[in-house]
């Protein structure tokens, strides 16, 4: 069954309507839904609906809502990863597999050993297509909710934003390190920065730890950036179903 999010204002007396253009089109002109069809739609709360489309206008399609889902609340740890942007297009491949796992927030992040620095206009538009990407990914994964991507961001930046977390990790390869099995345990809401290539730089380390990052190992290997991103998440999935 496709899956599509919306607005709760879209929602009343049983009956959800989509006037959103995109969407619309998207429903009549590609997946061809017809009057009687059902769907999945979720809300930005979480919510999900099972709803019957009723009727079909130019502008707008109304659905009778047939079941309600009340928010799940299926995954126990709210992740943030700040990740480092790697080259090339992987960072799309790294919004997409961590959406996938469930991380509620994305940082697409600037660091000094970083090789990509766009302008403003470059950075809005690859922030839409990180966007796009992990709403067809939330869509895919069947997720209630769709990741949050943050506008780039400096490094030093993000330590004067971030002071609402539980823990926050920085894995590195440099000093020393604990496994994150020895640290990870029911934390509510974590922020892990993944670095670039090559690491952060030593006095990157020394600010987090400054500002109350636990340095961390991911094992023997020394992974790309992506893998990185994609390991912690699924250790963090993994260890809270355990």
């Amino acid at each position: 069954m496709n899956r599509f999010f919306i607005s709760a204002k879209n929602i009343s007396d049983r009956q959800l309507v989509i006037d959103d253009l995109k969407q619309l089109h998207h429903i009549k002109h590609v997946l061809h839904i017809d009057v009687g069809e059902d769907i999945e739609a979720c809300d930005e709360n979480g919510i999900e609906y099972i709803a019957k489309l009723q009727q079909s206008k130019a502008n707008v399609l109304i659905f009778k809502i047939m079941q309600i889902k009340e928010a799940q609340g299926s995954f126990l740890a709210k992740i943030t990863i700040a990740c480092a942007i790697p080259k090339n297009v992987k960072m799309d491949d790294i919004v997409d597999k961590l959406t996938q796992l469930g991380v509620n927030r994305i940082i697409p992040l600037v660091t000094q050993r970083v090789i990509v620095r766009l302008d403003k206009t470059k950075q809005i538009e690859r922030v839409k297509r990180w966007e796009k990407i992990a709403l067809s990914a939330a869509k895919q994964s069947h997720r209630s909710v769709v990741t949050m991507i943050d506008p780039i961001t400096k490094l030093e930046d993000l330590f004067r934003q971030q002071n609402n977390f539980d823990l926050k990790l920085i894995p590195t390869l440099a000093g020393n390190r604990k496994k994150l099995k020895e640290i990870i345990d029911k934390q509510r809401n974590i922020l892990i920065l993944i670095g670039p290539e090559g690491d952060f730089a030593s006095e990157e380390i020394a600010q987090a730890t400054e500002a109350g990052c636990v340095p961390v190992s991911l094992g023997a290997t020394v992974l790309r950036v992506d893998t990185a991103a994609i390991a912690v998440a699924s250790f963090i999935r993994l260890y809270e179903n355990n």
